[in-house]
């Protein structure tokens, strides 16, 4: 019996281990590791719910990186950058979930959120990449940083969307 008790404790202290606390700002490197339950000033939602918000009309924005150019290729190569796949009709405000951002990147984000919002700062938009991603947390702090009250973070990302039975589309990066 005594054993039973060990083996009790010893899980439930794993499982309060697991739990990743919100840090005080934005997260680096490692960007892909386990991310927290919560995001203070948003909403998280699960797959489901992601679901039910895109087939109101909701939007979404990915803020998954672009991909960089290979380093060493020779002078000349012609170098295409693969198709990125989000979930349809998403905004992909690329480069926007790092935990320092450079002005045009910055810019993108403030710009895609005023735009996607219609200047409501109250309106709901889905923040995502994906699973285990610090990128879209970051991307979602820095939206409630810059007073959005409507911001959602979906942790899930692109594979709770498939795991969902939602397919992804071609993805053409938001200017500026």
């Amino acid at each position: 019996m005594r054993w039973a008790w060990a083996a009790l404790a010893v899980v439930l202290a794993g499982a309060a281990q697991a739990q990743v606390p919100e840090p005080p700002s934005f997260h680096g490197e490692p960007y892909r590791s386990e991310t927290p339950a919560t995001l203070a000033g948003a909403q998280v939602i699960d797959a489901a719910e992601a679901m039910r918000l895109h087939a109101q009309g909701v939007p979404f924005i990915d803020v998954l990186p672009r991909t960089a150019r290979p380093e060493g290729l020779p002078e000349g190569t012609f170098w295409n950058e693969p198709p990125h796949l989000s979930i349809p009709g998403a905004a992909w405000l690329y480069d926007t979930g790092y935990d320092r951002l450079a002005p045009a990147e910055q810019a993108r984000l403030a710009e895609g959120l005023a735009r996607l919002s219609g200047g409501d700062r109250a309106a709901p938009m889905v923040i995502f990449c994906k699973r285990d991603c610090w990128m879209s947390w970051n991307a979602a702090k820095r939206a409630v940083a810059l007073g959005y009250r409507g911001v959602i973070w979906f942790p899930d990302g692109v594979e709770g969307w498939q795991e969902q039975g939602g397919s992804l589309e071609p993805a053409s990066p938001a200017g500026p």
